[in-house]
């Protein structure tokens, strides 16, 4: 019995090498410079090209994000905007780096701040964005308009961006949930396109988008029947003053990952990322606290050498993973797969995209292996070539 059972095992190897070899060939032919590392359980490797050279995981390195998260915060945590009120009716607004602060969760946050501070209007309001570092710079954010390049804050509302038309001087949002306010107005006349567009707001002075919070936050309160009197201005909560309304963010963080990986938010992933290292080592949050905490994780895994990690986005190409590497801690983020984007196919997986740069990584749905882990970088040809790639493992394990 013990020889007919080895005698399976040697047939079922014979089998497979081909099938293997035919698969390696396919790959050959359709990327040969290309780094592909497909493992399946207990780590066996299943494919592997090019698979110990280490590449640039553009926003692939989300996942690794979307883990330390989870493995930090939980899936449950929210985040949360601190409200408080001085004996001359002046609003103080606290920031908690809340990354998904938009115009639907101001929409949840004004009535129910007038619910428990009465309709009198206030005498101003004071903005707080000191929960993060007044030197935070985050690498590969460059100064543009662009919105993926939107400047991360404690107190920051629809993912810092301004959304509008412009036609002329004439300036609309382009959002019915969002009044236009005007220093939006103001800001897209000087950076907005024509027509339809979305900018980020200035980093030379992150000052614009506190103040912008402030606005779009007092137009809120207006709609409800509240009013502000005064100035909106920058400044901190005094000490010993106690909050008279909290708003827990209305999305988990397993929600906001999830939403995170499937548009490849840059901003969301940072503001995450932030929130790591100050849960942890308590705030004022920064990017050297959260890099500390991630080393730290890593290191606990033995991930040290594999995955180097600048900032939480993957927009910084001076991060480096090896393939290995990201597979182990695909291992780790398997519980929280179904977050990735899924294939027709069954497949979950998070792109990255540089000039230059053509990452794919996740679950791959096989009929003889069930779900492996795959890693995928290439360095020219077009971006659906990853996918190509893909196919074939899909098809041939």
């Amino acid at each position: 019995m013990r020889n007919f059972a080895a005698a399976l095992v040697c047939l079922a190897l014979l089998l497979a090498a081909p099938a293997t070899a035919d698969i390696n060939k396919k790959i050959a032919a359709v990327a040969p410079n290309g780094l592909v590392l497909v493992l399946g359980k207990d780590d066996e490797v299943l494919l592997a090209r090019n698979a110990d050279t280490p590449f640039v995981p553009a926003s692939v390195a989300k996942i690794v994000t979307a883990w330390l998260a989870m493995e930090v915060l939980g899936p449950d945590h929210r985040f949360e905007t601190r409200l408080y009120l001085d004996e001359d009716r002046v609003l103080y607004v606290r920031g908690g780096g809340d990354p998904f602060l938009v115009s639907e969760e101001l929409a949840l946050l004004a009535p129910a701040l007038l619910a428990t501070t009465g309709k009198e209007p206030f005498a101003g309001i004071v903005l707080d964005a000191g929960y993060y570092a007044a030197d935070l710079r985050i690498p590969g954010i460059e100064d543009t308009d662009e919105a993926y390049d939107a400047l991360n804050s404690a107190l920051a509302v629809n993912f810092n961006t301004i959304h509008a038309v412009r036609k002329g001087k004439t300036v609309r949002s382009a959002e019915e949930q969002t009044p236009i306010t005007p220093l939006a107005i103001s800001q897209f006349r000087a950076r907005g396109p024509n027509g339809r567009g979305r900018i980020s707001l200035a980093q030379e002075d992150p000052a614009i988008s506190v103040r912008y919070a402030g606005e779009l936050l007092a137009a809120f309160i207006g709609k409800e029947g509240g009013k502000i009197d005064g100035e909106i201005v920058i400044g901190s909560v005094p000490a010993g003053l106690e909050p008279v309304h909290v708003h827990r963010q209305s999305r988990s963080l397993a929600e906001i990952l999830r939403l995170m990986l499937l548009g490849s938010n840059n901003y969301i992933a940072n503001q995450v990322f932030l929130e790591i290292g100050a849960h942890r080592l308590g705030g004022p949050a920064s990017l050297d606290k959260s890099l500390r905490v991630a080393g730290e994780i890593l290191a606990g895994h033995g991930l040290t050498g594999d995955i180097r990690i600048e900032e939480g986005s993957g927009i910084s190409r001076g991060n480096r993973f090896t393939a290995r590497g990201l597979a182990a801690v695909l291992t780790r983020f398997a519980p929280h797969a179904e977050l990735l984007r899924k294939a027709r196919s069954g497949s979950r997986y998070k792109t990255g995209t540089f000039s230059g740069v053509r990452t794919l990584a996740g679950y791959a749905r096989t009929s003889e292996h069930g779900d492996v882990r795959f890693v995928i970088s290439l360095n020219s040809g077009p971006g659906k070539l990853r996918f190509r790639l893909l196919d074939i493992i899909e098809d041939g394990l």
